[in-house]
């Protein structure tokens, strides 16, 4: 189960992790940033996210986002870039033998961006958040509204992406100020995998990355829990069915209790056999996909159930979600479950180590916020969760002031009153 990985700091402390792959034929690269929402003020809200975009544009040398793809891709690599809540992250898949060439690149692109092509760029950015908004310029994302919900007063519920009055008002001083206080030494962190040799892997990030400047980790405020009762918020909006977000504030990625939760998630949604699906699905015909997740930060944590439903359904699967945290906190898995969703676990991460990409995820993340753990120390973490854990993890969660709810569609003849009036009621553990 173990995967063997290397560690160093470069000169100018930046860190690298190698993890070699030989049973693959391909190569990766990731840069992971302490960035993104979730470090922002209001009136800069955004700015991460457009950032990651700028930085692909171009530098001195390549000077247009056309020039960046073409030498990329003409060694075989693939680019890729994503800006979450509270990290992002810059990759590029690619042929072993390219390793060197493109990873210089990727330095030169990361560390020089020349901002080049604001007004377009941002007229790109303003079409990707038009897929969050109504014909009325409204926000109706759920998952976007239902952070705002939960953190009304905190980062965590801004969005990504920013507003497109935000993203107008970038310009090339704003981006260079939040790049040289983000992309720094003690923010960032290289992992490379895949058909890799370490040696190799480790002088290549000195050349390519040994210049990037130090910089003070970027400090993150905890949110307060000042959630005294069940929120719920309806919006209504014009579309074939109603999207339901049923949320219940969990705990952070480091907490003691994480592993139980993480069998809990297994039991509720890891498959059609599961809880969920069968409860709303296959026994009740209530919808047509459900799905639960749990979104962890390093101080936080939110357990999200999401259901597309018919209109006139909304309350009757909210109250079906709440019934099954209820009876989990009640009773926990039985054996079965439990034993299903370790042996799942454990098969996961053996197949994890077959993707180049996800064991990067896995480390990178892990090392950057600094709860990474072996794998072999995760799978026994796991093994050892009792059925008496998992019932405290829905215990812990299945509480009325950890309960936000949104709902986006067409609630009529008292659909909504019949859904404010389930979230209210709801008792939880008890």
């Amino acid at each position: 189960m173990s995967l063997a990985h290397r560690s160093a700091v470069l000169s100018n402390g930046l860190r690298v992790l190698a993890i070699p792959q030989p049973q693959l034929h391909r190569a990766h690269v990731a840069v992971y940033v302490r960035v993104g929402s979730r470090f922002e003020t209001r009136e800069k809200n955004g700015i991460s996210h457009f950032l990651e975009h700028m930085i692909y544009r171009g530098t001195p040398r390549l000077p247009s986002a056309h020039a960046v793809n073409l030498a990329f891709e003409e060694l075989g690599g693939y680019l890729y870039a994503a800006t979450q809540t509270d990290y992002g992250v810059f990759s590029l898949t690619l042929p072993p033998d390219s390793l060197g060439a493109a990873t210089d690149l990727f330095g030169e692109v990361l560390g020089q961006p020349a901002f080049y092509d604001i007004p377009i760029e941002q007229g790109i950015v303003c079409e990707e958040l038009l897929e969050d908004l109504d014909d009325e310029g409204r926000q109706v994302d759920p998952d976007n509204l239902s952070r705002a919900l939960i953190y009304p007063t905190h980062p965590l519920g801004f969005t990504i992406t920013g507003t497109e009055a935000h993203v107008r008002s970038f310009d090339e001083p704003a981006l260079r100020a939040h790049h040289a206080r983000h992309y720094t030494t003690d923010n960032c962190l290289i992992v490379f995998s895949g058909a890799i040799d370490p040696d190799a892997a480790f002088a290549i990030a000195e050349r390519a990355f040994g210049r990037m400047p130090r910089g003070a980790r970027i400090a993150a405020a905890p949110p307060l829990h000042t959630q005294r009762a069940p929120r719920h918020r309806y919006l209504e909006s014009v579309q074939s069915q109603t999207d339901l977000r049923i949320c219940l504030r969990a705990c952070a990625e480091t907490a003691p209790i994480r592993p139980a939760l993480d069998v809990l998630m297994r039991v509720i949604d890891d498959g059609m056999s599961t809880r969920l699906y069968h409860r709303l699905c296959d026994a009740q015909g209530l919808c047509y996909d459900v799905s639960a997740g749990y979104d962890g930060y390093e101080d936080d944590g939110v357990v999200d159930v999401t259901a597309g439903v018919q209109h006139a359904r909304a309350a009757q699967v909210t109250s079906e979600v709440l019934a099954m945290f209820s009876e989990l906190a009640a009773d926990g898995p039985t054996e079965v479950e439990l034993a299903k969703a370790k042996r799942r676990h454990a098969w996961d991460v053996r197949a994890m180590q077959d993707h180049a990409e996800d064991v990067a995820a896995y480390f990178g993340v892990g090392t950057l916020f600094e709860r990474f753990e072996p794998l072999d120390a995760r799978v026994a973490q796991m093994q050892s969760v009792t059925a008496n854990d998992v019932r405290e993890a829905a215990r812990m969660i299945a509480q009325p002031d950890r309960l936000n709810v949104v709902a986006v569609g067409l609630l009529d003849d008292g659909e909504d009153e019949r859904l404010a009036a389930i979230v209210d009621d709801w008792r939880g553990a008890g």
